[in-house]
């Protein structure tokens, strides 16, 4: 899964503290998990993640501490269409491409959209407060 720009732990701990959110050890182990992942973990794998560098920790917790942090807005839940949520860091405006046979996300940025999004709002006499894409899509095949 690709990612566009990572922030980073001390950047996400600046988010924390600026959104008035107590970093417990649990809830820092929680956001290091999210800060070194390479995908979009659901909670069992933020869980497994954890456990490794802290038997002690409990699924409770990492399910307590992920549904805290979308509420203060430092993680985004996003549904790719399966029977449970995956959950990013909230940094950095994009997009997802979802391949609907690997499942692999691909994240994406494109001014066209940005600009497009806030003229159909505009044009509906709307501002736009906040927009989710997700596009599904199933990978070209060259033709030999």
């Amino acid at each position: 899964m690709s990612h566009l720009g990572h922030a980073t732990m001390e950047e996400m701990e600046e988010r924390c503290a600026k959104a008035g959110l107590k970093l417990t050890e649990p809830r820092r182990l929680v956001l290091q998990i999210l800060v070194e992942s390479e995908d979009h973990p659901s909670v069992e794998m933020v869980y497994e993640r954890a456990r490794i560098k802290d038997p002690k920790v409990a699924m409770a917790t990492v399910y307590r501490t992920l549904n805290l942090f979308h509420e203060f807005g430092i993680v985004t839940r996003i549904d790719l269409k399966e029977s449970f949520a995956r959950y990013e860091l909230n940094w950095g405006h994009h997009h997802h491409l979802i391949d609907v046979e690997t499942g692999e996300v691909h994240e994406f940025q494109n001014d066209k959209i940005e600009k497009l999004k806030s003229q159909i709002a505009a044009e509906m006499g709307y501002d736009l407060v906040e927009c989710v894409l997700e596009l599904y899509g199933r990978k070209r095949h060259a033709v030999a």
